[in-house]
Formats: structure tokens, sequence, C-alpha cells
């Protein structure tokens, strides 16, 4: 965890240095944290079975968890805050772009090479790379610009992704980037109502938490 200091209208909290990968989710995904994987009776939700494979075959230790709706990050955060004690959650929109302006300029006021950090659609061949493989930036993060987007709260049960991801040029990459999710993140889903947990036709989003103390 990377401390953030306060600003911008918001106090000082404390965020994972890397997206959530799925050697993380899979402990919480297929219960590897208890000795009764097939359990039905768990204090915490954990995913159905997804639809297809929901890392594309692109490559799972060290890579991002992606294709995950924000029902099931903010879930995935719940399940990590009981098994540490410590409270963990999704960021603000507002405390993500306060941490992305700090990640952006480096001291002196050096403006970050979004191009050297991040993996964007000039440099990511169209797929997610394992995180930590770009140089850091200003703050120390990985992949706050690229790779995947990530899920925010923009209130209560309302969600945006910031910071892009693969798709997009390291043009279009910076700390006011964001995207909304629409029917197209779920088109083959054949479950109706859609699944809480997956985005069947969304393997560019994923997330990282954070703490505030």
């Amino acid at each position: 965890m990377v401390r953030v200091p306060a600003g911008a209208g918001v106090a000082e909290f404390f965020i994972s240095r890397t997206e959530v990968t799925w050697d993380l989710f899979d402990v919480y995904m297929l219960r590897l944290d208890t000795s009764k994987p097939n359990a039905e009776a768990d204090a915490i939700a954990r995913p159905s079975e997804p639809y297809g494979a929901p890392d594309y075959g692109w490559g799972h230790a060290g890579f991002p968890a992606m294709s995950i709706a924000a029902g099931s990050a903010q879930s995935f955060c719940r399940w990590l805050s009981a098994k540490t004690g410590r409270t963990y959650r999704l960021p603000t929109d507002a405390e993500w772009s306060h941490a992305a302006m700090l990640a952006s300029r480096r001291e002196g006021g050096a403006k970050v090479s979004i191009d050297e950090v991040s993996w964007h659609g000039g440099n990511a061949n169209a797929r997610t790379h394992p995180v930590g493989t770009r140089p850091p930036d200003a703050l120390g993060l990985s992949d706050l610009f690229g790779n995947v987007a990530e899920w925010v709260s923009t209130g209560p049960d309302s969600y945006t992704t910031r910071g892009g991801s693969y798709r997009e040029l390291a043009s279009a990459l910076s700390p006011s980037t964001r995207a909304d999710q629409d029917a197209s993140w779920n088109e083959r889903d054949p479950q109706l109502p859609k699944s809480r947990w997956w985005l069947s036709d969304g393997p560019f989003v994923g997330f990282r938490v954070v703490s505030v103390k």
C-alpha cells in the first residue's frame, strides 16, 4: 500500500501499489481460504461460475484480475476486510483523481510520461500484461493508467472506471480519463438479469483497493 497525502478535498488514505491480481482474487473466488471449498454457507458472497474464461487465456499468475463487475469488486473488498481486520474498499472518484494528479507529476513538477509508465493501445498488443512490469509513476504506483481500467465509487451503489486500459492510446490516458459501463460490456452474458459478478465483454476492467488506516 502507498500513502496518499490529504489534498483536493480528500483525507489521507492508502492505495494498493498494483491492481488486484488473479493470485489474490482466486483465493476469494475459489474459496482457497477455507477448508470447505464447496460449503454453501458463507458470510461473504463469492462469485458465481463465470461465462467463459474471464482471463481470456492471456495469462493468470501476476496478471490483473479482469472482466470484474463493480459488485464483484465490492464483495472482494468486504472479504479482504473480514480476512485481515483492516477496512478495504474501492477508491472514491475524488480519491482516485487526487492520487492520479500526484502520480502524474514528479518532484519539481516534471510531467510523468504516460507512454513510459503504462500498457496502452500503442504497446500492449490488445491485451493485459502482468502488473508492475512498466516503470512506477511519481507516487510509486504501477498501472494506474492503462492495463485495466479501475472501478471507483461515485456514490451509493454508483460506479465508473478511471485510468483507461490497454485499449486506449497513451495520448488518451490522463488523470481525467473515465468510462461508464454500457450494455456492450456484458453483451454476451446469457443471464437475465445480467451477472453481478462478471463482465462477459469487459476484459479491460479491473480494480485496486484503498484503506484509510
